[in-house]
Parts: structure tokens; C-alpha cells; sequence
């Protein structure tokens, strides 16, 4: 298998009608479309006004595909996300009403603003890309998309993600502050006006999917295939792999799903820089991101101020590259 040269370039015009909006972050913007480009979703996390809804706004613009917006807050009801059925007086009869879950991108903005039977409402259209509403199930469409932000520096009013949810997001993004020479040109670009530059619309639904079975064909060696299990399994039995120090930080290690979207993933990150081979640099780059969410720390690791991230480096720096 060859990267398509032409869809290789759509993918490239995309990012670049992105950061015709976006300034800086570009961490962040390949990061959705690797997500895109994998099937999965993508959880974002930072302090407000750093663009997450912005960025995942203007990706959708970037595509012909329908787009909705839920802001998720304290009194949201999980009808009011995958729908419910309502009686109809003409037919005497009840219909289904579709929610805004039916669309090709769906942002849940601050997603942690709503309680856990609200959150839960995304879990069966997230995993099994369907809902059910009544006695009936209904399928999502074939690009459908899921894109979260919430806000880590509030507690009060917000409820925090279970962890079957959290599991089911490919990847947790965590978005940082834009550099002195970013935030200048944010102040040329939007200060005077108030107005947002609006991105093209380059790319079909259809395109989206042929990049997409495109990447399930790059191919990865079965050496980085084992490299990949290796770091998970380390999450879960650091002892075994010469790290016992790490055993008493962690709780729980990631699940199975870590694998696979560390797999998915560094495909579509090798596709994106016009490889159809995965090479051990792209699985590293993304391990964070595919598994700072996936890791629950014991009361220990609090303690002593330990984070994912720095469990994450002794892992990667522990397990010998293939």
C-alpha cells in the first residue's frame, strides 16, 4: 500500500484551514485529526479561552458533514442528547425524535458540567456507534465523531467523567497556553473586530472515509505491535518489567482499548507524514495521550505528587525500542 499523494495533500489543506483560524496549538490540531483519521474521539482538556471549541468547530466547517453543539450543563437530560419518543395527537401514535447525537461531529462542550447519567448517555453512540431510544436502534452515521472539553481548574457544579467514559475517548488532549509571539497574533488577527476567519470547506464526508480505510492498510511491524502490549502490560504489572517502583503508584493500568487506539493511532500518525509504515517514534509520541486517562493512580502516587505523565516517561524510557 502507497499513501495516496492526493488525499495525503487534503489532509494537509485541512490542518491548513484550521490554522486559518487557530493560532498556534498545532500539538492540538494534529492530535484531532489523528483522532479523525483513527475513528475515535478525542477528549480536551484546559482552562477556558485556549480554543478547544474553536478548533473543533472549525474542523467540522472544514468538511461538508453536519455538525452539532451540545453544551452540557447541571440540568441536561439524556433524552436531550440521543432523543425520545413523543406522542403524536394527529396519529395517536408515539415517534421517535431524534437528538443531536445524529450528526457527523458532535462537540460536547464542558462535558463535565452534567452529571454521570447524562455523560453516560454518549457511551453505546461512542462504542457501539448506535443509539437506542425505546424498543428501537438506531445507527449513527459512518463518520461520526465525538469531540469533549471540560474545564480541570473548577470543581464546583462539575461532575467528573466515569471512568468507562473516559476509557471509550481515544485520546485526552491536554491544551496549553498559546507562546508570547501566538497571543500577539491573536490580537492582530481577532482583536479589532471580534470577528472569526472563516475556513473553506475542502474536503466531503467521503473523502474522510476513503483517507480513513487507507489508514487501516499502513502497515505496522509485528515487533511494534509487541513494543506497543509491552507498554500497556507495564501499566498494569510494572514489577515485570524492572519496574516495581512504579507498582505501588498505580491502581489500576490501561485497559485493552489503550492497545488498540495506541495502534490506531500511530497509524494514522504515520499516514499523515506521507508514511505507510509506522516507525516506534510515532507509538512514543503518542503514548501520553493515549494513556494519561487510562491509568487511575493509587492514593500513594497523590501523596507524593506523581502524575500520569511522569509514570508514562519511566515506562517509555524502561521498555526497550524495537
Amino acid at each position: 500500500m502507497t499513501v495516496s499523494t492526493a488525499r495525503n495533500d487534503l489532509i494537509l489543506k485541512i490542518i491548513k484551514e484550521i490554522k486559518k483560524v487557530i493560532v498556534g496549538q498545532d500539538e492540538l490540531i494534529l492530535r484531532i485529526i489523528v483522532a479523525l483519521l483513527s475513528k475515535g474521539h478525542v477528549l480536551l482538556e484546559g482552562v477556558p479561552g485556549l480554543a478547544k471549541t474553536l478548533a473543533l468547530q472549525t474542523l467540522a466547517e472544514t468538511i461538508d458533514a453536519k455538525f452539532n453543539r451540545i453544551q452540557f450543563t447541571p440540568d441536561l437530560l439524556p433524552a436531550d442528547i440521543s432523543g425520545t419518543k413523543v406522542f403524536n395527537q394527529k396519529t395517536m401514535e408515539f415517534e421517535v425524535v431524534k437528538g443531536p447525537i445524529f450528526a457527523n461531529f458532535v462537540l460536547a462542550d464542558e462535558i463535565n458540567r452534567a452529571p454521570a447519567k447524562v455523560q453516560s448517555a454518549l457511551l453505546e453512540a461512542m462504542q457501539e456507534r448506535q443509539v437506542t431510544i425505546g424498543e428501537h436502534t438506531f445507527k449513527l452515521p459512518e463518520l461520526f465523531m465525538v469531540m469533549a472539553t471540560q474545564n480541570p481548574i473548577e470543581s464546583e457544579g462539575t461532575y467528573p467523567l466515569p471512568e468507562a467514559q473516559v476509557d471509550r475517548f481515544l485520546m485526552k488532549v491536554k491544551v496549553t497556553y498559546p507562546s508570547k509571539d501566538e497571543e500577539l497574533t491573536i490580537l492582530d488577527r481577532m482583536g479589532s473586530n471580534f470577528k472569526t476567519p472563516t475556513p473553506d470547506r475542502v474536503a466531503t464526508v467521503e473523502d474522510i472515509l476513503e483517507i480513513q480505510r487507507e489508514v487501516d492498510e499502513v502497515y505496522v511491524d509485528d515487533k511494534l505491535k509487541r513494543y506497543i502490549v509491552d507498554i500497556v502490560f507495564a501499566t498494569r504489572f510494572p514489577d515485570k518489567y524492572g519496574l516495581s517502583e512504579l507498582k505501588p503508584l498505580i491502581d489500576w493500568g490501561a485497559s485493552p482499548r489503550a492497545s488498540l487506539s495506541l495502534f490506531r493511532a500511530s497509524k494514522a500518525l504515520a499516514y499523515i507524514r506521507s508514511r505507510n509504515y509506522v516507525l516506534p517514534e510515532d507509538i512514543k509520541e503518542l503514548a501520553f495521550d493515549i494513556l494519561r486517562h487510562r491509568i487511575i493512580l493509587s492514593y500513594e502516587a497523590f501523596a507524593q505528587g506523581v502524575s500520569q505523565e511522569e509514570v508514562i516517561e519511566q515506562i517509555l524510557k524502561k521498555i526497550k525500542v524495537p
